[in-house]
């Protein structure tokens, strides 16, 4: 689905209309393309700690031009702040400030990445205040960032430093234009696992994914992106999506498998399909899902149930039969798509939000599980979304659910399926149990 505004405002007597009435004009994003520059500009470091000095030198190996002070006037790629050290509230003052001196010259599509600890493992009152400042701080930045620049944080848990391959691959995610759609959030490294970031443009090499619901919208683009960044991809989905389902296949070079995954064996299908054609499973992406709207007062057995079946239910047995299984992994991954409307709940979407606040908790639970087996797994929550579901939404809706948010306008697919890939990777094998929002930071405080 085209966004026609977004398009009107951004060239030629439009752009002029818009700028004279005052009109929002939402930017032209800075999305991934294969060979692109990670960045487009310096990359300025600010920070006095240790941290600060190692990410300098780590990014000089990226072949960034990496300042560790500002020049002014000078247009800047990104600027990471490295925090890791505050101790105090007060401790914010001069490196807030320090920054903010160089928020003019930010170029467009612009980055702007906190490198910071968790609050709740801090030792004192203080130091959990200064750290939750840093949280407060950085989201309402990336609310006042402006032509498609984005603010998001790195927070490193104990044990973990910033020199961590997780770390590293978290900094390089936010820095790339596969973050573009991804504002005002927060990624938790919370082990020391994965390998360092790769540049080649092919993480996923020799990587088997299997992807649900894989004929369109979100699905397809998974698959392309993960076929782009070299696994080869099991497509699954209905059979009554047979046909696209196997033009997608085609397209990546995949395979096809036709299933209804509320089945009770749909977990087996999947394992035994990989294992005949490629001998195991790297990696599990569960998109599929359905709504069945309607106010609670109105719901029934016929909505709400095939809707936590498909979009919960199912993934749980799946996750059961590959976690048993020896052929999946030996670093296995799985990412779920869940959704906004299970973190701050929709109007008429009672069932749908029980169902992805669902697959929120479940990802969380199986953490550890999956930890024991070398693996990880991590939910991608989706705000508004430019895809056939939501050109269905009555215009006036359509149209505040776009602005809504800190770059005003929709997402892509293909700025879901960037994270889900990323989260896939081995780079991010540190990185377990979170849930990262591509929303364009679309609600008030998250």
């Amino acid at each position: 689905m085209t966004d026609k505004y977004a398009q009107l405002v951004n060239q030629g007597i439009g752009r002029n209309v818009a700028r004279k009435l005052g009109l929002p004009r939402p930017a032209v994003l800075r999305r991934y393309r294969p060979g692109q520059a990670l960045v487009t500009g310096p990359v300025v470091v600010q920070g006095d700690s240790a941290a600060a000095d190692k990410l300098a030198a780590e990014l000089l190996t990226w072949d960034l031009d990496v300042r560790r002070h500002a020049v002014p006037r000078e247009k800047l790629g990104a600027i990471i702040l490295v925090l890791d050290e505050v101790a105090h509230p007060e401790d914010l003052e001069r490196p807030v400030l320090a920054a903010a001196g160089s928020l003019r010259d930010l170029d467009a599509g612009a980055r702007v990445i906190t490198v910071s600890r968790p609050a709740a493992e801090a030792g004192t009152p203080a130091a959990a205040a200064a750290r939750q400042g840093v949280d407060g701080f950085l989201r309402s930045l990336a609310k006042e960032l402006r032509a498609g620049a984005t603010g998001n944080g790195v927070l490193l848990a104990e044990g973990v430093e910033v020199s961590s391959p997780s770390a590293l691959a978290a900094v390089r995610f936010f820095l790339s234009g596969r973050s573009a759609f991804v504002d005002g959030q927060f990624l938790t490294v919370s082990g020391n696992g994965g390998s360092l970031p790769d540049d080649t443009g092919r993480p996923l090499a020799g990587k088997i994914a299997a992807v649900t619901g894989a004929a369109r919208g979100i699905g397809a683009d998974i698959a392309r992106t993960l076929h782009r960044d070299g696994a080869t991809v099991i497509l699954v989905d209905l059979p009554a999506a047979g046909d696209h389902l196997a033009a997608v296949a085609n397209e990546v070079k995949g395979t096809a498998l036709q299933l209804d995954i509320s089945r009770e064996d749909a977990g087996r299908k999947i394992m035994e399909h990989a294992v005949q054609r490629h001998g195991r499973l790297d990696v599990m992406v569960h998109n599929a899902g359905i709504t069945r709207d309607k106010l609670l007062v109105n719901m029934d057995q016929a909505r709400w149930h095939p809707v936590i079946n498909i979009n919960i239910a199912a993934q749980l047995r799946i996750n059961e039969a590959l976690l048993a299984s020896e052929h999946f992994g030996p670093a296995p991954r799985i990412v779920s798509v869940a959704s906004t409307s299970g973190i701050a709940g929709n109007r008429g979407q009672t069932n749908y939000a029980a169902s992805k606040g669902g697959v929120m908790g479940m990802v969380r639970a199986t953490a550890p599980l999956i930890a024991r087996a070398g693996g990880s797994i991590n939910a991608v929550a989706p705000g508004f979304i430019e895809t056939e579901m939501t050109a269905r939404i009555p215009f006036a809706l359509r149209e505040i659910a776009r602005r809504a948010n800190s770059l005003q306008q929709g997402g892509r697919p293909g700025d879901v399926a960037e994270a889900i890939a990323f989260l896939a990777s081995d780079a991010a094998g540190g990185i377990n149990g979170e849930v990262l929002r591509v929303c364009g930071q679309n609600m008030v405080g998250a």
